[in-house]
């Protein structure tokens, strides 16, 4: 496809759909913040897109498939198709507009990036500018394709495990923390450290050695195969037992009911966790606690915030990865009580199905997931009508974490 004098060029391949922002029909522009959900439809529907600063209605190449919504310039929904994907793109753009409505949007407070989050991908952003040899980031560092997309494209090098990290060479453990294992591999690797783990999961860890070194059995309530589950049970792999419903607490033969204690990883859902609490209380009487709440403050804050919404909501929009533990406790909450909910990686993700007959959109995102995303989500279903957004804050949160030494040395 040739664009007008000044826009990008793009030769469009049979078969491809292409997609902008701006049509321009002569004098007239129409504008179109609702792309990113056709993309997600059309890709879904099997169909290659190509993006372009702006469509033309002059150019021959594309067949312009328009839907103006109540005839308002602003709120559009459009897109070009060659021949091959001529229908499919009619089919799309018809099931979008055929949702075009004025809605009201209720964002939760709070949402998106916590301390830990913050601290650990400021520690890899200040290494990547600090070294020139290559940095290794063990896992994802948090659990956000976004964010780990991002400080791959900067020069971040992304391993499961360690023995993908050459002899020497720097490594960062993730948010979520790592076992006494790894790090003793680590050591003997002589590679060179930097912890991103969360302090708040560092907190759980120094409880399971002290519990166990008091003789405790530990019972760890929380999901298995998860990375932090993973490396708090490696602080006392002998005395930990693991644990994530009422059912499991019931099956349960430990040898010395006098001297159990019990952790939970930090991402849970707090109303589940209590459940298994309280079962884990019914069947060892003298069960010991940790001396403060294992589930972070962020945690706890983004499930009352999305309480705080779900009632006045017709549907409740998570944003947040599929792995990212605190994000499907998010999604799962409204769920239970009745409520339409969805956990979307991205506006891409939304389908036009959920927004029938819809009038109130509650948004709220995880504790690793970009802010900048639930904005996308707000501007896009913008463009399917007018909005009126509310913000509701349940707390206001101060917490800061320091960085490592070693990062404040670099960079003092």
């Amino acid at each position: 496809m040739r664009t007008e004098s000044g826009a990008a060029e793009a030769e469009t391949e049979a078969g491809y759909a292409v997609l902008s922002q701006e049509l321009h029909d002569g004098d007239r522009i129409l504008r179109c913040p609702a792309t990113e959900l056709l993309r997600g439809s059309l890709r879904r529907a099997g169909v290659p897109v190509q993006e372009l600063s702006r469509l033309d209605t002059a150019d021959q190449a594309l067949t312009i498939v328009s839907e103006p919504v109540d005839g308002k310039e602003d709120i559009a929904v459009f897109a070009g198709a060659s021949a091959a994907h001529h229908d499919t793109v009619s089919r799309v753009v018809a099931a979008w507009s055929a949702v075009t409505a004025p809605r009201r949007m209720l964002l939760a407070s709070p949402r998106s990036f916590c301390a830990g989050v913050e601290r650990a991908i400021e520690i890899v952003e200040r290494v990547l500018e600090d070294r020139r040899t290559p940095v290794y980031v063990r896992k994802q560092i948090v659990h956000n394709a976004h964010v780990v997309d991002d400080l791959a494209s900067r020069g971040a090098k992304f391993v499961d495990e360690l023995d993908e990290v050459p002899d020497g060479a720097t490594v960062v453990f993730s948010a979520h923390g790592v076992s006494p294992a790894v790090r003793q591999e680590a050591q003997r690797r002589g590679l060179e450290v930097i912890d991103g783990s969360c302090p708040l999961v560092t907190k759980v860890h120094s409880e399971a050695k002290r519990f166990a070194a008091r003789g405790d059995t530990i019972v760890l309530i929380g999901h298995a195969g998860h990375e932090e589950v993973e490396g708090t049970m490696g602080e006392a792999p002998d005395a930990t037992v693991l644990v994530e419903t009422p059912a499991d607490v019931a099956d349960l033969d430990l040898p010395d009911p006098e001297r159990i204690s019990y952790l939970t990883q930090t991402t849970l859902g707090v109303d589940e966790t209590a459940d298994v609490v309280k079962a884990l209380r019914a069947k060892f009487p003298a069960l010991r606690e940790p001396p403060t709440e294992d589930i972070c403050y962020a945690t706890t804050n983004r499930q009352n915030a999305v309480k705080a919404i779900m009632a006045e909501a017709d549907l409740v929009l998570v944003v947040g990865s599929p792995n990212s533990s605190n994000s499907v406790r998010l999604a799962e909450i409204p769920g239970r009580a009745g409520t339409s909910a969805h956990l979307i990686g991205d506006t891409a993700d939304i389908r036009p199905e959920w927004l029938a007959g819809v009038h109130t959109v509650g948004v709220t995102s995880g504790a690793s997931t970009p802010p900048g995303l639930v904005d996308q989500v707000v501007a896009a279903l913008g463009g399917l009508g007018e909005v009126t957004v509310e913000e509701r804050a349940v707390t206001r949160e101060t917490v800061h974490f320091g960085l490592p030494a070693v990062i404040r040395r670099q960079t003092g």
